[in-house]
């Protein structure tokens, strides 16, 4: 168990291993077919490339600017920005039809000598023809058809053309630009490429001239109309103030703010004061506005200046008085004197007093009408503000109209100007860094480059070729790939013979010409490999088949009968009579006697077994060609024939038909012990051969191994790593090697 596991363990690591030598030896074993494509290839790529008419470049460098220096900024009106797209657009105009057009007039290009017939190469001429030749064997589906061939078509067809060859490349990171042209001519390539950076800029300076053109003119009328709304809005602005007699700014609403704020200072300053004399008021009015005792009670009567100086001289009298009562008595004249001076002052005070109060009355009516006027006043102030707000609505309406047709005036009047201004100024958004100078060499084709690729291609595409036909192939080549493909065992390999000194093939009678030859010693190892696997049972009867008629059996089968009729009688059976060969091949004599009339019973064994002298084994030629071969095969006659033969004989080699041509070999597997598989080397495919050993097996047929025939060792050697030469070399007698 564990010797199967290891085997299937050394398969897996062995697929795993890519075999670079296999790959060597795919490669040498069609070394010559790929050498000989790639150099047929390799010629030919010469040959047109050295036919193809040079191609000459050039290239002048441009400076696209895309902020201008401008003396005003006027990019609004043309739309300039510094971006990407701007540049990018710049590019497709170098690419229009609009310059390719411009260009192609200027130089004339549609007369030019080379775009002529005559400056075509050999090789555009030659396939010229080639195609006249095939259209004239063609249906003609241009009948009805008028050819054209106006001045428009021929300018479109030559920008068409213009533009094919007109390559615009941008440097990237900047402002540069590369406008190359290919020609044929070297001076025309030079001038078309610095002819169309003239072109761009002259076109470009010609579109901002006509847009200035086209602004100014656009811009004039638009001030002219936007002028008339202006001033008719300024009238009316004006006519509505006269109307509603507005004075000063902001429709009188500053003068009438200010008088509010007067009226609304005074107002709350003549509130006050009444809060402050409704109180004294309403004491007044409590205590009575003629009671003098009461009223002097009140703070602000008491505190009075003139209050308080009469009743400090009212104090002085009744201090006199009481001075003069104690020192005079009562009825003493000064004492009434005192008296009347003081009634006096008591009734000044009163007086006094209620004239305070009379006042505090007095100041308490003034200021209710000065807060009730001041009222009325604001409250006229206010009524007046709502009158200026709707006034002033509608002033700010006009007043705003106003001003947004004069900001537009403004507006339209700068830009008036910065185009007019810049209109002058003329100024080019591009300029021609290096001009192109006349090439010298051409671009293409570049020949060496082009017959180095051809030939690297073309030596891949046949290296391709010949691992696609070698994973196509599926003969028999080597002895590995018996054992693998066929899962069979290996007798021997049999070398391809050449030619003798007669110029004859050599084959029938190899063994016994050349008996140290490699040919022979692959018989003798043949030989032994059917002694080995019989040595209980000895193998009598022998069927020698192939998948294919010419593989060798019938060379294997008389070989075979040469090597074991050393070792013991031998007789060899042609058991194909459909196409017999072994009586030709050994030049024996014709009788037409043989199998199918012993068989028959029509001649005796003696009459029909021939006896081969140099090989020492007898021969059993077909005879008469039979109707019905398989059924004589299959017949009971030919069976005891067979038992009969296997007394007389040790060995019996029967050569039979092809296994896929006719079942005859299969007729014989009841009395055969066992079938010798001859392959040719690189000719059966290996389906074929597995489809017809599967049909021996189920005929219960027993194969002793495959006879790899006509390999040639040293193919074999040199292109599948099998080393025939070095094992024959090695073991066959010297000098005797043939």
């Amino acid at each position: 168990m564990q010797a199967p596991l290891n085997r299937t363990l050394q398969q897996v690591k062995n697929e795993e291993v890519i075999d670079l030598k296999l790959y060597w030896r795919i490669i040498m074993s069609h070394k010559w077919g790929i050498i000989s494509f790639s150099i047929l290839i390799t010629l030919l790529s010469a040959f047109i490339v050295f036919n193809i008419t040079p191609i000459y470049k050039g290239t002048t460098t441009l400076l696209i600017e895309s902020q201008q220096t401008n003396v005003v900024s006027i990019q609004e009106v043309y739309g300039l920005e510094n971006s990407n797209e701007y540049l990018i657009t710049q590019f497709e105009i170098l690419k229009s039809r609009k310059i390719a057009h411009d260009v192609i007039l200027k130089l004339n290009l549609i007369d030019h000598p080379s775009t002529q017939e005559k400056t075509k190469s050999q090789l555009s001429v030659f396939i010229k023809q080639v195609k006249e030749t095939i259209s004239k064997w063609l249906p003609d589906n241009t009948k009805g058809h008028t050819k054209p061939n106006t001045n428009n078509q021929k300018m479109e067809a030559a920008i068409n053309s213009f533009l094919a060859h007109l390559v615009i490349t941008p440097i990237r990171k900047t402002q540069l630009v590369r406008i190359s042209f290919e020609s044929v001519d070297a001076e025309l390539a030079a001038a078309v490429a610095n002819e169309v950076a003239n072109t761009y800029i002259e076109n470009n300076l010609a579109a901002k001239l006509e847009l200035t053109i086209k602004a100014t003119t656009w811009l004039n009328s638009q001030l002219k109309n936007q002028r008339k709304e202006l001033t008719a809005a300024e009238q009316k602005l004006q006519k509505y103030r006269e109307q509603q007699g507005i004075v000063g700014s902001n429709s009188g609403f500053n003068i009438a703010e200010r008088e509010i704020d007067l009226v609304s200072t005074k107002l709350v300053d003549a509130k006050r004061e009444l809060l402050e004399s409704k109180n004294l008021y309403d004491q007044i009015q409590n205590f009575g506005r003629n009671n003098a005792t009461k009223l002097q009670l009140i703070p602000a009567i008491l505190g009075h200046e003139l209050v308080q100086s009469l009743k400090n001289s009212v104090a002085d009298i009744e201090i006199r008085r009481s001075e003069i009562s104690n020192r005079y008595g009562r009825k003493h004249p000064k004492m009434k004197s005192i008296n009347s001076e003081r009634s006096r002052a008591y009734s000044n005070l009163n007086k006094q007093i209620i004239s305070i109060a009379r006042g505090i009355e007095n100041r308490y009516k003034v200021a209710v009408a000065a807060v009730d006027s001041l009222q009325e006043s604001l409250n006229k102030t206010k009524n007046d503000m709502q009158v200026l707000g709707s006034k002033e609505y509608k002033l700010k309406e006009l007043q705003q109209d106003v001003d947004t047709k004069r900001d537009l005036y403004d507006q339209f009047y700068k830009r008036f100007s910065e185009t007019t201004a810049t209109g002058d100024l003329k100024t080019a958004n591009a300029r021609i860094t290096d001009k192109s100078p006349i090439p010298n060499q051409p671009i293409k084709p570049n020949k060496k480059l082009i017959v180095t690729i051809a030939f690297l291609i073309s030596l891949c595409f046949a290296i391709a070729i010949a691992f696609l036909v070698r994973a196509l192939d599926n003969t028999i080549k080597t002895s590995l790939e018996v054992e693998s493909k066929l899962n069979e065992a290996v007798l021997g390999v049999l070398p391809l013979l050449g030619k003798n000194k007669n110029n004859r093939q050599v084959s029938y009678n190899q063994y016994l010409d050349a008996p140290h030859s490699n040919y022979s010693e692959t018989l003798r190892t043949i030989r032994t490999g059917i002694i080995l696997s019989s040595l209980d049972k000895p193998f009598k009867t022998i069927s020698v088949t192939s998948t294919t008629p010419e593989e060798g059996k019938t060379s294997v089968s008389i070989g075979l009968a040469q090597s074991l009729a050393q070792l013991g009688s031998v007789i060899l059976i042609d058991a194909d009579m459909r196409k017999p060969s072994i009586q030709r091949a050994l030049e024996l004599e014709t009788n037409n006697l043989g199998l199918s009339n012993l068989v028959a019973q029509t001649q005796t064994m003696q009459e029909c077994i021939a006896t081969y002298s140099p090989g020492g084994f007898d021969v059993l030629p077909c005879g008469t060609l039979p109707p019905n071969p398989s059924e004589l095969l299959s017949s009971q006659r030919f069976k005891d024939l067979i038992s009969t033969l296997e007394e007389k004989y040790d060995r019996i080699i029967i050569d039979t038909p092809p296994c896929h041509a006719v079942s005859d070999a299969l007729v014989l597997s009841p009395i055969t012990d066992t079938y010798i598989y001859v392959v040719n080397a690189n000719l059966t495919a290996t389906p074929l051969i597995k489809n017809n050993l599967n049909r021996i097996h189920q005929a219960n047929g027993h194969i002793s191994g495959i006879v790899l025939n006509k390999v040639d060792l040293k193919k074999a050697e040199k292109y599948y790593g099998e080393n025939y030469n070095s094992y024959y070399g090695s073991y066959s007698y010297s000098g005797t090697n043939n």
